[in-house]
């Protein structure tokens, strides 16, 4: 099957499934207080729906627009804009009704269930196929370093033993934990066998963020083609898989992190490319993206070992790494505000880009779990629309003992929602841009 055509799937089966257990987070605890539920809905039935049945109080259905769900209860202020229902006075099945503490679990109860999902999908994962991991032990040529850390004291070659003075077990993790975390030092083994405690400086994460080095440690590997993207320069100028690449621009290649320099060098540029091909040298010219990439990637220089983990550990280990996840998404959050994070902010298109080229369920689960923690994160935010600007609301209200007029509410509301369609045309625009200019 096309890989895009499983992406597709994937992302529409994972949504799906988030979008329905996220709405009743909501519609459990409106029935646990009496609250009358509506409507519930996977996608937005705008005009019409593709399926719907009514049953109880409660219309069940599916709509046509594939960017979210909702549950319309009865008495609150939501996408609905129910205007004539919020003039009859209150009923006492109605969520106006119910009392502060009883609206703000029902409102929390979408975030609480995508969160909570998110940390048993993650422990379910451990459980059935473990993880993998790059220890020293599996690189013994080790990383290339580029200039601006070697600054520090790194070099070539080194390998991580320690982060903070406490064993790393994942080395491929290093750049995301340096981007993200507090980093504050690193023990590696150098190519002489001696080992140092390199210490690093403060806001490591935005001096790599300000300066474009997401990457400064990059295994060493060998210049054999293990991938080459269709439709991309290096396949458009001849490549295949399996080519070694001997020299670019004259310059010869001995490791694969010595292309990358050179071909982003040369955006848009033609470079020559001189490569081994079944024990025979041949030449091409190829040009580089605006972004310098040509669409390939290199044979692994380094072997994965596998951990298990029992049924007790997987829930204590997976609810770390659940942890660990939302703390990184938060922590990389403020530079989504800066005019770089702005232009990489993603849509569906992004999104989908998340899930494997191919039918994988440990890695279908595993961007599930990512993306129901993301939903949780994102909905918590306190933007008039979302669940959290409803608890936002109602916190108001509960401390001050004022209830905000429907007036308000209303015009609160509609300003949450221009901001939303807003951010979302925004971000699958530039999913759409980089699709047909990148």
């Amino acid at each position: 099957m096309d890989p895009f055509a499983v992406k597709a799937i994937q992302l529409l089966l994972s949504l799906s499934l988030l979008i329905v257990l996220h709405e009743f987070g909501h519609y459990i605890p409106a029935k646990i207080f009496k609250t009358r539920v509506e409507k519930f809905f996977l996608f937005f039935d705008v005009k019409f729906a593709l399926f719907k049945k009514k049953i109880g109080d409660t219309v069940y259905g599916i709509g046509w627009l594939p960017l979210g769900g909702y549950v319309k209860i009865s008495g609150m202020i939501d996408e609905s804009m129910d205007k004539e229902q919020m003039s009859q006075p209150p009923q006492p099945w109605e969520f106006r009704s119910k009392p502060a503490w009883q609206r703000l679990i029902i409102m929390l109860g979408g975030v609480t269930v995508n969160l909570v999902l998110g940390f048993l999908i993650f422990m379910m994962i451990l459980f059935v196929w473990g993880t993998s991991y790059v220890g020293p032990e599996q690189m013994p040529e080790g990383f290339a370093v580029v200039d601006e850390f070697k600054e520090y004291g790194f070099e070539d070659g080194d390998r991580i033993l320690e982060v903070n003075k406490t064993g790393f077990q994942n080395s491929l993790d290093i750049n995301r934990h340096l981007f993200m975390r507090d980093v504050t030092s690193i023990t590696v083994l150098h190519q002489d066998g001696s080992e140092e405690t390199i210490s690093i400086p403060e806001e490591i994460g935005a001096k790599m963020w300000e300066e474009g080095i997401m990457q400064p440690f990059v295994p060493i590997q060998s210049p054999v083609l293990d991938t080459v993207v269709a439709d991309r320069a290096a396949a458009l100028a001849g490549l295949q898989k399996g080519d070694s690449i001997i020299s670019l621009n004259s310059r010869e290649i001995g490791y694969w992190h010595e292309v990358s320099p050179i071909t982003k060098g040369n955006p848009n540029k033609e470079i020559e490319v001189v490569y081994e091909r079944d024990g025979e040298i041949q030449g091409s010219m190829i040009t580089p993206d605006e972004e310098g990439l040509i669409g390939v990637a290199a044979v692994r220089g380094f072997d994965f070992e596998k951990r298990e983990y029992g049924f007790a550990e997987s829930i204590s280990e997976g609810f770390e790494y659940g942890y660990w996840t939302l703390h990184d998404y938060v922590a990389q959050f403020e530079y989504v505000f800066t005019k770089k994070g702005a232009s990489q902010l993603g849509g569906f298109g992004a999104i989908g880009g998340l899930f494997p080229d191919t039918w994988n369920w440990a890695g279908f689960w595993h961007t599930t779990a990512f993306i129901s923690i993301i939903l949780a994160f994102m909905n918590i935010l306190p933007i008039p629309a979302l669940d959290g600007g409803h608890v936002v609301f109602l916190l108001y209200e509960m401390v001050t003992g004022r209830t905000p007029n429907d007036k308000f509410m209303e015009v609160a509301q509609l300003v949450g929602f221009v901001i939303i369609f807003a951010l979302v045309l925004y971000a699958n625009g530039n999913d759409i841009y980089k699709w047909l200019f990148e």
